[in-house]
């Protein structure tokens, strides 16, 4: 998701050096399924801003030290590993550097190499600002309609849903990716992530997910558009493999209280940013990556 990077500053947190359990201790040296090389590409969903310890390489991409790309490369033991996944990024960022604050990333795709075997892709969420179009505009409507879904009658245009309109060409755009990804490393496995659920299927939660009750619905419903525009990208290139995180995500939504993978509408500087990822999300992506390549 795209944030409003003037929040983010350069966090110095208690390392929590934890491993992922079960599966992971049973990881073989050299790597599960001989992955060896592995590069992870993505915007914040993979980055983990605030999650402790952020990276400085550079900081202003809020990268963690315990993203799902760092657990999973820890759990398969892989010989290398290169993150550069970064808050803000899109489909464009592949293939140009990303403007940050204090600098900027490479371009991502420059951490492929011909010997890569394995590619973790997160991305799609802020082509056409969608998540960020989401997140700031839904709460600011609920007051008007707080029982009704002011947020999806403000996207619908002459009957159209403009985000879901434009979630149909973010799936090209991944296309597009995955052709760059296989020119560059032909022979890595390409798997791309899908997103993990934000809001619960029934109930609300206004104090922490503040949206019109009607649009808890049409939140869900704009996730399984991404999503599903992600799996078909993969499918249809034929080379790659789409894992989804939705289904394992269930009961771990932004409601979720102890149990949820998702941070609420209050930011946490020492854990996770608004509507982001917690270190417990990251864990939960990165046992689904790791099941997903090890079954």
């Amino acid at each position: 998701m795209r944030m409003r990077r003037s929040l983010f500053t350069v966090l110095v947190a208690t390392l929590v050096a934890a491993l992922l359990t079960a599966g992971s201790a049973a990881a073989r040296p050299g790597g599960e399924q001989g992955v060896k090389r592995y590069v992870a590409l993505g915007d914040s969903y993979t980055s983990g801003p605030l999650i402790p310890l952020q990276r400085p390489d550079p900081a202003g991409c809020l990268r963690s030290t315990n993203n799902y790309p760092a657990l999973l490369a820890r759990a398969l033991r892989v010989k290398s590993y290169t993150d550069v996944s970064c808050a803000g990024a899109d489909t464009t960022d592949m293939t140009r550097p990303q403007e940050i604050p204090l600098g900027h990333n490479r371009p991502q795709f420059d951490a492929l190499r011909p010997n890569t075997d394995l590619v973790t892709l997160g991305i799609g969420g802020n082509d056409h600002g969608v998540f960020g179009s989401v997140v700031g505009t839904c709460p600011e409507l609920r007051e008007s309609d707080p029982e009704g879904a002011p947020c999806r009658a403000y996207f619908t245009v002459d009957g159209v849903d403009t985000l879901r309109a434009a979630i149909a060409d973010t799936g090209e755009n991944v296309a597009a990716v995955l052709a760059g990804i296989h020119e560059r490393s032909p022979r890595a496995r390409v798997l791309v992530v899908g997103y993990p659920r934000i809001a619960p299927p029934t109930g609300t939660c206004p104090d922490v997910l503040p949206f019109a009750d009607g649009d808890y619905a049409w939140l869900n419903e704009i996730e399984a558009a991404l999503n599903a525009a992600l799996a078909k990208a993969a499918a249809d290139d034929g080379r790659s493999e789409f894992v989804d995180t939705y289904p394992a995500s269930l009961g771990h939504d932004a409601c979720a209280g102890a149990a949820a993978w998702i941070q609420g509408k209050d930011t946490d500087p020492l854990a996770a940013a608004t509507y982001h990822p917690r270190r417990s999300g990251m864990a939960g992506v990165a046992t689904v990556l790791h099941r997903y390549l090890t079954s």
